[in-house]
C-alpha cells in the first residue's frame, strides 16, 4: 500500500473561542494538504481540540456549568472554523473520547510498568495559569516570577513524574543527526539549546482533590493525568496506534501506513512540548529515530507588534472576515503575507490591499478579460494555431518554482510565483493587444493564438491555485469549461483542446472599495 502523507495541526486548547491565529495554522496545514492531494498522494489529516485541563475546570466552574458542557460550546465553534475556511480535514480528534482514553491510559500502564514512571513528592512555586512548578532558572534578573507566569503560591504535593532526562543524550544525538527534524532550521538550533538545559523529570499527573478533569491513571484512581500524555497523545491515538502492541512493527498497517507526521504547531509550543516532551514520550514507547515526526513550525499573527490573546484583548475573529471579505480572501491574505516560520502583523487594510492587487486586479482582472476577448472576437471559442508561445516557458517555469516552494513549505513563495506568472500575462495581453488585431484580418491567426495562449495559461494558474483557493480554483474551470479534476502534473503546458469553447465571464474577486 503506497505511504499515506500524514499532516495534522496542533490541537486547540477549548477555554476560549478561536481568533485568526487559529484560523492561519488551519489554513497552512490545509494548503499543504491539498498540495499533496494535488500529487496525487494519499492524505491523512487531522485536527482537533484539547479539552482538558485545570484552565477548562476553572472556567467551567466560574460559569456554573459542568466542564463537559463548557467545552462542547467552545468545540463546536472549533468544528465550524474549518467549515468556514473551506479547510478539508480526514478526522477530527476530541481528548474527552473513549477511543482517544483507551490509548493514554495504555501508554501510561505500559511506562508504568517499565518503571519509566515513579511517584515524588515536590514542593515549590506554582503557576496556577501555566499549571506547573517553576524552578529557580524561570525567575528574572530581579528574583521575582514575571507576569507571564500570572498568580504564583507554594505548594507540597504528591505526584507521578516520567523519567524524562534519562533520554536527554539520545535527544541531542537524534537532533543533530536529522538536520530538518525541525523547520525552519533556526528552530532546530533553538530546540537543541533547550534539550542541553534539561535537568529533571516530568511531572504527569494532578491529584484529583484539585483536579478531576481529567483522563484517571489507570494504577492510581485518585490521580489524572495532565497534559503531556493526554493533548499530545491525540497525534497516534487518532491515527489508529494500538497501545497494546509494544513495537512500531506490530501496529496495524492503517497506522504504519500514516506514520510518521508532518506536525503543524505554533513557535510557542515547540519548547518544551513538542520539541522535548513529544519527541521522548515516543522514543520511550519504542519509535525508531527514522519513525520520529517532523515539526513544521509557524510564527504568530501579532497585533501591532503583541500575541493576539484573550487576555491582552486584542483577538481578530476569523468568521466576521471571512463574512465580510470571503474566505477566499482570508486565506489568500493569511498564507501569502507571512513567511512561513515568520512572525507579521495582522492588518485589515493590508488584507484589502492584497486582495486587490493580486486577486482582483491581476488574476480576476486577466480570467475577466481574456473572456470577454474570447467572446467577443472569437464567439467564445479558442483554437490552438501557431508555434510555442513565451508564456509556455514562463508556465514550465512556474511550475517547477511552485513545486519546489510548496515541497520546502514556502506557501508564501509559492503563491508570490503564481501572481508573478498572473502580472507577465496580463503584460502579455498588453503587448500583443488583441483588441488591434482584431481589426486585422491577415493576423487572425495570431489572434487566434493569443487567446489560446491566455486560456492555456489560466488553466495552469487555476490547477496550481487549487490548492491555497480551491473555491476561485472551481470557478476558473468553470468559466473555462473544463472539469475541475486534475493533479499537479496536469499543470503541464498543452492541455487545453486544439479547440475549445469558453464559458461566460463572471467577476472572480469583487473588489473590495474602501471609504
Amino acid at each position: 500500500m503506497p505511504k499515506t502523507f500524514f499532516i495534522t495541526t496542533a490541537i486547540d486548547y477549548t477555554n476560549s473561542p478561536p481568533h485568526v491565529g487559529h484560523a492561519y495554522e488551519k489554513v497552512l496545514a490545509d494548503v499543504i494538504a491539498r498540495y499533496h492531494r494535488l500529487k496525487g498522494e494519499n492524505v491523512f489529516f487531522l485536527t482537533g481540540v484539547d479539552q482538558h485541563g485545570q484552565k477548562v475546570q476553572q472556567s467551567a466552574a466560574k460559569a456554573g456549568v459542568p466542564p463537559a458542557e463548557f467545552v462542547k460550546d467552545i468545540t463546536q465553534k472549533f468544528l465550524d472554523l474549518p467549515k468556514k475556511l473551506n479547510v478539508v480535514y480526514d478526522e477530527w480528534a476530541e481528548t474527552t473520547s473513549d477511543r482517544h482514553k483507551k490509548v493514554v491510559q495504555g501508554i501510561l500502564q505500559r511506562l508504568f510498568d517499565e518503571g519509566q514512571i515513579y511517584k515524588d513528592k515536590q514542593s515549590g512555586y506554582y503557576s496556577v495559569r501555566q499549571e506547573q512548578f517553576l524552578t529557580d532558572k524561570e525567575r528574572g534578573p530581579d528574583g521575582q516570577f514575571g507576569p507571564e507566569w500570572g498568580e504564583i503560591e507554594f505548594r507540597e504535593e504528591e505526584n507521578y513524574y516520567f523519567k524524562l532526562s534519562k533520554h536527554k543524550e539520545w535527544l541531542l544525538r537524534y537532533i543533530d543527526n536529522r538536520k530538518d527534524a525541525v523547520i525552519p532550521d533556526f528552530r532546530q538550533t533553538e530546540l537543541r539549546n533547550a534539550v542541553e538545559r534539561i535537568s529533571g523529570d516530568l511531572c504527569i499527573s494532578r491529584p484529583k482533590s484539585r483536579l478531576d478533569w481529567g483522563i484517571e491513571l489507570p494504577f492510581d484512581k485518585d490521580f489524572v493525568t495532565y497534559v503531556w500524555f493526554d493533548a499530545l497523545t491525540n497525534y497516534i491515538s487518532f491515527a489508529g496506534y494500538d497501545s497494546s502492541q509494544s513495537t512500531l512493527s506490530s501496529q496495524p498497517s492503517t497506522f504504519r501506513d500514516k506514520w510518521p507526521a508532518l506536525q503543524v504547531i505554533g513557535k510557542d509550543i515547540l519548547v518544551p512540548a513538542h520539541g522535548i516532551y513529544w519527541l521522548i514520550m515516543l522514543h520511550a514507547i519504542g519509535f525508531p529515530d527514522d519513525q520520529m515526526p517532523q515539526l513544521l513550525v509557524h510564527g504568530w499573527w501579532n497585533l501591532g507588534g503583541a500575541k493576539m490573546s484573550k487576555s491582552a484583548g486584542n483577538i481578530i475573529d476569523p468568521f466576521v472576515l471571512a463574512d465580510k471579505y470571503s474566505t477566499d480572501a482570508l486565506r489568500y491574505y493569511l498564507i501569502s503575507d507571512i513567511a512561513t516560520g515568520q512572525d507579521a502583523d495582522f492588518s485589515e487594510e493590508r488584507l484589502i490591499e492584497r486582495y486587490n492587487a493580486d486577486l482582483a486586479n491581476s488574476l480576476g482582472n486577466l480570467l475577466n478579460r481574456t473572456l470577454n476577448m474570447v467572446h467577443r472576437y472569437r464567439d467564445g471559442f479558442v483554437t490552438r494555431t501557431g508555434g510555442e508561445s513565451p508564456l509556455a516557458a514562463q508556465a514550465a517555469d512556474l511550475v517547477r518554482q511552485y513545486d519546489r516552494a510548496m515541497s520546502r513549505f514556502e506557501v508564501h513563495t509559492a503563491i508570490s510565483r503564481l501572481i508573478d506568472f498572473a502580472t507577465i500575462c496580463n503584460t502579455y495581453v498588453e503587448i500583443s493587444a488583441p483588441w488591434k488585431l482584431a481589426k486585422d484580418p491577415e493576423r487572425a491567426g495570431t489572434l487566434d493564438h493569443v487567446l489560446f495562449v491566455l486560456a492555456e495559461s489560466l488553466r495552469v494558474i487555476g490547477v496550481l491555485i487549487s490548492a491555497t483557493l480551491p473555491t476561485a480554483s472551481h470557478n476558473i474551470f468553470y468559466q473555462l469549461n473544463l472539469p475541475d479534476e486534475f493533479k499537479l502534473s496536469d499543470a503541464t503546458w498543452g492541455g487545453l483542446p486544439e479547440k475549445h469553447r469558453l464559458g461566460k465571464p463572471v467577476p472572480l474577486f469583487p473588489r473590495v472599495e474602501t471609504t
